[in-house]
């Protein structure tokens, strides 16, 4: 008996070393199993797990970064970026402590202990998932800024980083993977990265919604401030939506997105970041969003960010950027306070005008012939130059039923009107019809000196009016063209004090049907009233430049347009004298800029530098120059051109005493015949401005020559805008006289002292020359 006791307690307890031998053989191979796994998951054996960002990419991790371009003062006028990547970087400076305080309370307490991994998080993580309750994950946040960083889930891309074993999501042994991968990412990342660093990126990477990634451009679209401003109800509403963009998404679900900022709050509370009365508080707060979503239609100038994207993409695309992703910093030379002028000075303008239209058209289309007759079909012809029309061509066949019972049928949409965005049941023939009734406009202004160009504004309404009327559309430009017809004159030795009659000029075309060209005047009366060429501009009569154009030839005034500036094909026909041939605002602008320019023609410019995301400079353009008119003879033509505001009957009265009195103002206006095109160009000592006002098609304009005239349509435009640069003395734009040539000038500008010079400019430089005495310094100048 006693033996087969020994021999049972011998048998347990050789069972019992067994078990303790074999749990400490097991314990020894996990200890040396886990960082063999770790290893093998490092260096990816056999492909079992996937490969791992290279070193190039974990010494330096490529953040998906929007391109921002900037205004000359600074102001950000917009950015580009794909859908889904709009994101701007922010440093840990820069973050206010409401938010870090809050981001540590809801995401990582212990992100200034661990070094990557907190074994604390991770064991309340498997207790929570071994126990089937929810005690929060495990995640630091550098395991968080791994997955951001290197698209470790592959959410992206799904095929990223995927090896035998999870070729596929296979549940535990995927996430198992992953986990590990992100384990071995941060414990990296914080060897390379201050704890500084490493908050700002993960802020900078994580996704907001709305297309909003990193912390700085949530703060924008949901709050319209700065991360540095943040308040600690804001900062943990943002903090709330890294667990979650769209289920606590603030506007979506503002209740939700209640609840899970107050819960930050208490978790603030419980660290001691805030007392338990400043949680109280703050808890009872309301939500309140200031909330604007980034796009092309908001924001200043948006005509002009869509033309400066257009110039960015060739421009990347030469030179191997990214403009989407590759963080560039562009710098435009935009003035955001003039920008922000000419837009008031539009909008003030044609929302009137719009009422004056649709006042004079009451009851009828605006749409008329020659003749001054509705055009009939109008409408219907339009509508087959649409997008709408050729999709749904493409799609039934040309000529099907179904196209126009499409085009007719109504459905929700938003209109334009100048009151406000307006929902409504419209058919796209009846949207159209809408639309082609409002009058569009081009305004743009720029430093004549620098060829910097200050204010752009392209149309009335970005989001339902795309096409640009500042450099992508041309029209004719009117009388606006006469300038160019008398530099021409004026290079020639014609002086501003020569008389001519205003009576008809026939040219000879022979072999054209009819064979001869007489322009009329606007009026259609030759008085045969003598004048000088500088009233005959200023009073914009036809019949003188019609004069002019003859002496001094077509092909010569093309030649000088183009070395002024004007890129447009330019007929050189004796109607070139009245501006037949299309150009842009953008041309004019530029080119009446070289009379304020000392005769130097400076091609507009709107950009002036290009940067890397790290500062440095990619494109740093020099304008190009032309001297297209001597020093002297610009200033002659400046004087010429303030004949529009001094001259008795001058185009350019309707600026107002309190734009021309003590000051100097160079002023035409245009308008084309049936008055579809009005325009008003204005020069001053630092900066030169041009207005155009019509509708998207030449058939649709007022009924009267006098009501669609440049100096209604568009000089008001002009008017608005100087008014407000003069009145903000931050600007530093002073009223003043123009820069004097150093040298003697070759004409008498004084006419009262010459009255009847000949029209030949040979006999009037003859007259001056033979009379030096009189050109004393004050005469000249």
């Amino acid at each position: 008996m006693p033996k087969k006791k020994t021999t049972k307690k011998k048998t347990r307890k050789n069972i019992y070393q067994k078990i303790i031998k074999g749990l400490w053989i097991a314990f020894a191979v996990g200890i040396l199993m886990v960082p063999l796994y770790v290893v093998s998951v490092r260096g990816n054996w056999f492909n079992l797990y996937g490969g791992m960002p290279s070193l190039k990419e974990l010494d330096n991790p490529q953040d998906e970064l929007s391109s921002e371009l900037y205004a000359a003062d600074g102001v950000l006028l917009g950015k580009y970026f794909r859908p889904n990547s709009n994101r701007t970087p922010v440093d840990y400076v820069d973050l206010s402590k409401a938010l870090r305080e809050s981001l540590l309370a809801a995401e990582d307490i212990r992100f200034r202990d661990h070094s990557g991994i907190d074994l604390k998080s991770v064991l309340r993580a498997a207790s929570g998932v071994l126990s089937f309750r929810r005690l929060g994950g495990g995640s630091t946040l550098s395991q968080q800024l791994a997955k951001n960083l290197f698209d470790t889930r592959g959410i992206e891309d799904p095929g990223k980083y995927r090896g035998i074993l999870n070729s596929s999501d296979r549940g535990v042994i995927s996430l198992a993977i992953i986990k590990t991968k992100e384990w071995i990412l941060s414990v990296i990342l914080e060897s390379k990265y201050t704890k500084e660093e490493i908050m700002a990126k993960y802020l900078n990477t994580i996704p907001l919604g709305y297309s909003s990634f990193g912390i700085k451009v949530a703060a924008k679209t949901y709050f319209n401030t700065t991360p540095d401003s943040l308040t600690i109800p804001q900062a943990a509403v943002l903090v709330g939506l890294a667990n979650g963009p769209s289920r606590y998404n603030p506007r979506r679900h503002p209740e939700r997105a209640l609840k899970k900022r107050n819960r930050i709050i208490r978790q603030m509370e419980k660290y001691e970041y805030i007392t338990k009365e400043e949680s109280d508080s703050l808890q009872k707060l309301d939500l309140v969003l200031n909330f604007n979503v980034d796009n092309q239609n908001v924001g200043p100038a948006p005509y002009f960010r869509k033309v400066a994207g257009n110039f960015l993409r060739r421009w990347a695309k030469e030179n191997n950027q990214d403009l989407y992703e590759g963080g560039l910093r562009i710098y435009t030379t935009i003035d955001s306070k003039m920008q922000t002028y000419a837009e008031e000075a539009v909008n003030e303008h044609m929302s009137e005008l719009q009422k004056r239209f649709e006042e004079h058209w009451k009851g009828r289309n605006p749409w008329i012939d020659e003749n001054w007759h509705e055009i009939k079909g109008f409408i219907q012809d339009q509508s087959k130059l649409t997008d709408h029309y050729r999709k749904l061509v493409a799609k039934y066949g040309r000529g099907a039923d179904s196209v126009e019972i499409m085009m007719n049928l109504k459905r929700p949409m938003k209109i334009f009107t100048w009151e406000k965005e307006i929902d409504t049941v419209m058919s796209s023939i009846d949207s159209l019809k809408h639309y082609k009734r409002f009058l569009q406009t081009g305004f743009m202004a720029m430093d004549p000196h620098s060829g910097h160009i200050k204010a752009w504004v392209g149309g009335i309404n970005h989001k339902h009016f795309k096409w640009d009327h500042v450099k992508q559309g041309k029209r004719q430009p009117g009388s606006t063209f006469k300038p160019f017809v008398y530099a021409t004159a004026i290079e020639y030795g014609y002086s501003p004090c020569m008389e001519v009659h205003n009576v008809p000029v026939t040219f000879s075309l022979p072999g054209q049907d009819p064979p001869t060209y007489t322009p009329k005047n606007s009026t259609h009366e030759y008085d045969g009233q003598i004048m000088t060429i500088r009233e005959a501009l200023a009073r914009s009569i036809n019949q003188i430049t019609a004069f002019l154009m003859r002496r001094v030839k077509p092909e010569n005034v093309v030649q000088k347009a183009k070395a002024m500036g004007i890129k447009s094909p330019l007929d050189p026909v004796p109607a070139l004298c009245l501006g037949v041939s299309p150009v842009s605002v953008y041309e004019m602008v530029g080119a009446y800029s070289t009379f304020a320019n000392e005769g130097i023609w400076t091609e507009p410019i709107f950009i002036t530098r290009i940067e890397d995301k790290n500062g440095n400079v990619l494109y740093d353009p020099t304008p190009t120059t032309v001297q297209a008119l001597s020093e002297e003879n610009a200033y002659v033509m400046l004087h010429m051109l303030q004949g529009g505001t001094q001259v008795e009957g001058g185009t350019g009265m309707g600026l107002g005493r309190d734009l021309i009195y003590d000051n100097e103002i160079g002023a035409k206006t245009g308008t084309t015949q049936n008055a579809s095109d009005g325009w008003f160009m204005g020069v001053t000592k630092d900066l030169v401005a041009g207005a155009w006002v019509g509708a998207s098609n030449q058939s649709i304009h007022f009924r009267n020559w006098a009501d669609g005239q440049g100096g209604r349509t568009a000089l008001p435009i002009y008017r608005n805008f100087m008014t407000k640069i003069y009145a903000d003395e931050d600007l530093g734009y002073e009223k003043g006289p123009f820069k004097r040539p150093a040298k003697r000038l070759p004409v008498e500008l004084d006419c009262n002292k010459y009255r009847g010079l000949t029209s030949n400019p040979a006999d009037s430089l003859n007259i001056l020359q033979e009379s030096p005495e009189v050109f004393e310094e004050n005469d000249i100048f």
